[in-house]
C-alpha cells in the first residue's frame, strides 16, 4: 500500500504493507533511530511519536493509520526551541540517566505542554503515565518538566 504522510515536517511516501508497525518502518526504513522499542506492546513509551501533535506509542501503530497525518520524531523535534526548553529543564532536574526512555518523556512531555501549557504536578504525573524508566526516579522527570515550563515560558 501506498502510504503518503509528513515525517519532520517533510513530504514522505512509503509503499508498506499497512498492518506493518510503524516502529519498524521509522527505524529500519527511515533511520529514525530515536524511536526504540521497548516492551513492544505500547506500555512502555519508548517508542512514541507524535501523531498530529498526540503522543501515540508506535510499536502497536499500523502504518496505515499514518496516511495523511503529521509525524514527529526526535529526529525532526530537537530542531525547535520547545525542544531546547524541555532539553535545559530535564538537564537541570537531572531527568536523565541511561536516555534509552528519554526520547518517549520528551515527546510524551511535548505533547502534554500541546495540550496544556501550565500542567499541575498531578496531571503532568498523568500526561507521562504512558512512560516507564527503570533508572532515573520520576521526581526529577516531573522537576525536568517543571523547569522546562519555565524555560520555554510562552512557547507552550
Amino acid at each position: 500500500m501506498i502510504i503518503e504522510f509528513n515525517l519532520n515536517h517533510e513530504k514522505t511516501t512509503i509503499d508498506v504493507d499497512a498492518s506493518a508497525r510503524v516502529l519498524d518502518i521509522l527505524r529500519d526504513e527511515l533511520g529514525m533511530t530515536s524511536v526504540k522499542e521497548g516492551c513492544g506492546e505500547g506500555e512502555c513509551g519508548a517508542c512514541i511519536i507524535l501523531v498530529d501533535g498526540r503522543a501515540m506509542n508506535s510499536c502497536i501503530l499500523p502504518a496505515g493509520a499514518l496516511h495523511g497525518r503529521s509525524v514527529l520524531t526526535l529526529e525532526g523535534f530537537k530542531h525547535t526551541e520547545r525542544y531546547k526548553a524541555i532539553e535545559a529543564g530535564f538537564l537541570k532536574a537531572g531527568s536523565v540517566q541511561c536516555g534509552f526512555c528519554t526520547p518517549g518523556f520528551v515527546l510524551a512531555t511535548e505533547s502534554l505542554l500541546n495540550q496544556n501549557p501550565r500542567p499541575s504536578d498531578e496531571e503532568i504525573k498523568e500526561g507521562l503515565s504512558g512512560n516507564l524508566c527503570r533508572c532515573t526516579g520520576y521526581n526529577m522527570i516531573i522537576r525536568g518538566v517543571r523547569i522546562a515550563i519555565e524555560e520555554g515560558a510562552g512557547l507552550w
